[in-house]
């Protein structure tokens, strides 16, 4: 069975549902994986309540946030691959063929710096009433050096409502996330999708996987 570390910030009093769905998947089967420790950079926030709740390991990364700092919580923890569910920082001194991200919105025109959380559905909703798209989408990436930039393995569209806020936009986009990430996340794992970590073109997914990256 192969391991992941969970890499999750959450705030400082909530957060880290995403976190706890990855968990809980792999006691149904969904997710045929052991989850060996979970990092966030709130010390008593959401994803360490969670954490010990759910009786996985937590990992206080107060920083810096290094190359050196994150190797070596990856090789201490042993694990196969790092999943980011919600981790807002950049990641340096990692695998790109083994760590992999969930975004709540289109990539690559709504990725980058600052755009994470509440601002990331604010942009997908300016867009949307500029009449330049009609749908937002979650997207599953593997994780370069570059925030948002590593070859994109799965994106599920989300259609905006008319009278969608950021926050209900927020909430049907996550839902979705918690309803994917554990499946598609298991076919990392299991290697049906996977990359060299160097080149995009070397991007793997099933034959049978019909996945088209969404036009914005």
């Amino acid at each position: 069975m192969k391991s992941i570390l969970i890499f999750a910030s959450g705030t400082a009093d909530g957060g880290g549902s995403g976190f706890q769905t990855l968990v809980e998947s792999t006691t149904t089967g969904i997710l045929d994986a052991k989850i060996v420790g979970a990092v966030s950079n709130h010390k008593n926030g959401g994803v360490y309540k969670k954490a010990q709740l759910l009786d996985i390991p937590f990992i206080y990364f107060s920083g810096p946030f290094a190359a050196e700092n994150y190797h070596t919580i990856i090789q201490n923890s042993a694990c196969d691959f790092v999943v980011l569910s919600g981790w807002l920082k950049l990641m340096c001194g990692i695998n790109p063929a083994t760590t992999i991200n969930i975004h709540p919105g289109l990539l690559p025109r709504f990725g980058g710096v600052g755009m994470y959380g509440i601002y990331v559905h604010e942009a997908v909703l300016d867009a949307y009433h500029h009449g330049e798209i009609t749908h937002s989408a979650v997207t599953m990436h593997f994780v370069t050096e570059k925030y948002d930039k590593g070859p994109i393995f799965f994106q599920y569209p989300v259609p905006i409502r008319q009278d969608d806020t950021a926050d209900t936009l927020k909430e049907r986009v996550g839902e979705i996330e918690h309803s994917w990430q554990p499946f598609i996340t298991n076919f990392v794992v299991k290697g049906d999708i996977s990359w060299d970590g160097k080149d995009p073109s070397t991007l793997r997914v099933p034959a049978w996987y019909n996945f088209h990256k969404i036009k914005t």
